[in-house]
């Protein structure tokens, strides 16, 4: 399918690929199945009041694009998909630095299963903790009252298990639908909203207003243009591969690329930057209600230089965004394996002696391409503030993280489906051969 098809004809393949259509409606089914969960509320939760304090406060905005759009409706799936997210980031870090979790990562598909596992057993802990923090941050927010042992135990056990819902929904889409699950999850949550939150934000709409608003929204295109060249851009890199002969015939002499991406690592290094720099504000809203009072002014402090709008925290969310898009880069791509396999088959770089001297060349190709990648995502990560505090006019929910989500899983889930569609013309074309 070439990469100019007009949307008409990628939905035409669709429509008449069987396996492909199955599997873009069990993922619609599975949407339309989270939706319906976000609207299972916990009960004893003030909504209005709830909905006053998300007015005022952008760390619960943010919060709420990652809980898929639930927490502003506080359903049972109101702590979202952090506690997994949290979880995937400590096994990845464990995975660099245990040699036994290394070597599990190494085993294929049994290793993955059991990488998955581990991920799930340590989400339960963590969603845990993360809706007793909830709870406190609550009820210091007049939301919720005071609730007796058993009842906060049922809050708790209540988030936790929409956790566990969330993830199930996301590992579903993972097999059998199409794209990644959890960031198809997030998708579906920050979608969800964007209509309710564009027409909260038209009816606040001022005449001095407008002029700033309308500069936003420009930036806002040109982010979407760039983060799609950011997504495309590559760098090919020429392979040759020397003529042999073997039992009488003759391979090789070819030429092919190596396709190096701009951006390795997509939109994970955001999702895990953003679920890291949550955690001081999450623990200072825990300490705040505590009775000890340094705990106090130790959670005034975590809340107030972790602010969402504040230098401290677009300073470490920067900073996050570009070690993990190092980090998930160097998981992606291994110079000294890709080195290895084109010495294998004969294959050099032209100019380039082939091993040692191809991986460092590589090495270096990757560094200096990640670099700009991880620049440009921090740059974009943090844009919705500096653009807030320049013009006054806060799109923080439609803001740099947002739009590569959106833009992200969107290209990301339309290759996918290219690829299948080609599978399968190139099947049926060596079924008719």
């Amino acid at each position: 399918m070439p990469a100019g098809s007009s949307l008409k004809t990628v939905f035409s393949d669709i429509w008449h690929n069987s396996l492909l259509k199955k599997k873009v409606l069990f993922t619609l089914a599975i949407i339309v199945l989270f939706r319906l969960f976000a609207f299972v509320t916990i009960p004893s939760i003030d909504l209005a009041r709830l909905r006053e304090v998300f007015a005022s406060n952008q760390f619960l905005v943010l919060l709420d694009i990652f809980s898929g759009g639930t927490l502003v409706n506080f359903s049972i799936l109101a702590i979202g998909l952090n506690p997994y997210i949290n979880a995937s980031i400590a096994l990845q870090l464990l995975s660099a630095i245990y040699p036994p979790l290394e070597a599990l990562s190494k085993e294929g598909d049994y290793g993955r299963f059991k990488l998955n596992q581990y991920t799930r057993f340590l989400t339960l802990p963590i969603a845990f903790l993360q809706a007793i923090g909830m709870y406190f941050f609550l009820r210091n927010q007049g939301i919720v009252g005071v609730l007796t042992f058993v009842q906060l135990l049922q809050f708790a056990l209540s988030l936790t298990a929409g956790t566990f819902i969330l993830v199930w929904l996301g590992e579903l889409i993972s097999e059998y639908g199409v794209g990644n699950g959890v960031s198809f999850i997030i998708l579906a949550g920050i979608v969800g909203r964007l209509p309710i939150m564009l027409l909260q934000s038209s009816t606040t709409l001022t005449q001095e207003s407008i002029l700033p608003t309308l500069l936003v929204v420009a930036i806002g295109l040109l982010v979407i243009y760039l983060v799609v060249l950011l997504n495309e851009a590559q760098r090919k890199i020429p392979i040759f591969y020397a003529k042999r002969v073997r039992g009488g015939k003759m391979y090789g002499g070819a030429t092919n690329y190596l396709p190096l991406k701009l951006s390795q690592a997509g939109v994970i290094p955001i999702i895990f930057a953003v679920s890291f720099v949550l955690f001081p504000q999450m623990i200072g809203n825990f300490l705040v209600s505590a009775q000890n009072s340094t705990l106090q002014k130790i959670g005034e402090f975590l809340t107030s230089v972790f602010a969402a709008n504040g230098v401290m925290y677009n300073s470490i969310y920067f900073l996050l965004v570009v070690a993990f898009t190092f980090f998930y880069s160097s998981l992606i791509f291994s110079p000294q394996k890709i080195s290895e396999e084109i010495q294998k088959y004969g294959g050099f770089i032209p100019g380039i002696r082939p091993g040692n001297a191809t991986r460092s060349y590589l090495q270096a190709l990757l560094y200096k391409l990640t670099s700009v990648g991880a620049l440009f995502l921090g740059a974009i990560a943090i844009l919705p503030n500096i653009l807030a505090s320049i013009t006054g006019v806060s799109l923080f929910f439609i803001g740099g993280t947002s739009i590569l989500i959106i833009v992200s899983v969107i290209l990301e889930t339309y290759r996918m489906i290219q690829a299948t569609i080609m599978t399968d013309r190139y099947d049926q074309l060596h079924t008719t051969l």
